[in-house]
């Protein structure tokens, strides 16, 4: 699980958030390590809480 504290700001939808892991994924031709692993869990735990921010003001 990553350490990193979330970005300040505005939060950034998680269709923005899985364009930016697809691309990530795509250049590395889906081999994640080292600091792309770290980038990855930092873009994955950001889509979750998108997620939850989404669905939680749907509700």
């Amino acid at each position: 699980m990553s350490s990193t504290p979330p970005p300040s700001g505005p939060a950034r939808s998680a269709a923005a958030v899985d364009a930016e892991i697809r691309a990530l994924l795509e250049a590395t031709g889906g081999w994640l390590w080292g600091p792309t692993r770290a980038r990855y869990e930092e873009l994955r735990d950001e889509w979750v809480a998108a997620v939850r921010d989404e669905i939680t003001t749907a509700a």
